[in-house]
């Protein structure tokens, strides 16, 4: 399968602080891949070095087959990007918005834009400083719609969106992208929205990678495993186990490891009664990242 995006070893620096070292990740075409990480793990940062906004400390990104600071303008143009907090002229409306953009993009979709702009409920005449973040959150994700770009990097895609149209969005956005055999590549802080519309992601924690695969997959084989144990209790054998942590007598862990693996391993802590659960995507998260 064709890699639209590939970044190699990127090492990072704010300051001192190293960011991460050495991160690599590809996304194939026609794939909706998210990017998942606490505050802090350089999910901003990578969208803005894919952006060429900023120039990592060292490694490389290939967007389309071209190094990003070295791309032709003509390859640029097949690219949308959405940064963090949704910049817009304030002062224009809907209307004067979508006329001013269309100028810029040879391959302007304007049924794109006023189909998502109707199905939200923002009227064409409304001035834009007159809304709420929430409706101009709805206009820039439909300015980027209708760019009608092979690849799309939007970040924080849902700033400002309430339940109901984070919801709409995000089922029009993916059948969007998979009628239009488009690529894309995300982030956002509300988790619940990536499981419905992303295809793989990566979870990455502070300076590294955790996981890197189809969301499916990941789904299928992440068990959360729960028990009662003596007070006092530490886990001795923690191999392919993540975060357990013990309140008073509750244990409580995470594994992808088949389930008779886990349990034969635990039965050999002294620990045979437990719960497995399967988790969705938000508790996969937690279950990697931890809870602090």
């Amino acid at each position: 399968m064709e890699n639209v995006i590939e970044c190699r070893n990127l090492t990072h620096y704010y300051g001192k602080r190293l960011i991460y070292e050495d991160l690599s990740f590809d996304v194939p075409r026609g794939r909706i891949l998210g990017l998942l990480g606490k505050n802090g793990t350089g999910k901003t940062t990578t969208i803005n070095i894919l952006s060429g906004f900023l120039q990592p400390r060292s490694g490389e990104c290939l967007i389309l087959g071209e190094k990003i600071g070295e791309m032709n303008p003509l390859t640029r143009r097949k690219i949308s990007l959405l940064i963090e907090g949704h910049v817009q002229y304030q002062f224009m409306t809907i209307e004067q918005i979508e006329r001013f953009y269309a100028s810029f993009y040879p391959s302007w979709n304007k049924a794109a834009y006023y189909e998502l702009m109707s199905r939200l409920q923002v009227a064409p005449h409304q001035r834009i400083n007159r809304m709420s973040c929430g409706q101009r959150s709805q206009v820039a994700l439909g300015l980027i719609l209708a760019q009608n770009a092979e690849v799309l990097v939007l970040d924080d895609f849902s700033l400002g969106l309430d339940p109901g149209y984070r919801r709409l969005f995000v089922d029009y956005m993916r059948e969007y992208a998979k009628a239009e055999n488009k690529t894309v590549f995300l982030t956002s802080h509300i988790i619940q929205d990536m499981e419905r519309l992303i295809d793989d992601c990566i979870i990455m924690d502070y300076g590294k990678i955790l996981v890197q695969q189809p969301i499916s997959e990941l789904l299928g084989k992440f068990r959360r495993y729960s028990a009662q144990v003596k007070e006092g209790f530490e886990l001795k054998n923690t191999e392919g186990i993540y975060n357990p942590s013990v309140i008073r007598t509750s244990l409580e862990l995470f594994s992808m490891k088949p389930e008779e693996e886990v349990k034969a391993q635990l039965a050999c802590e002294g620990i045979s009664d437990l719960t497995v659960e399967r988790v969705g995507l938000e508790d996969a998260f937690i279950g990697l990242t931890g809870k602090y």
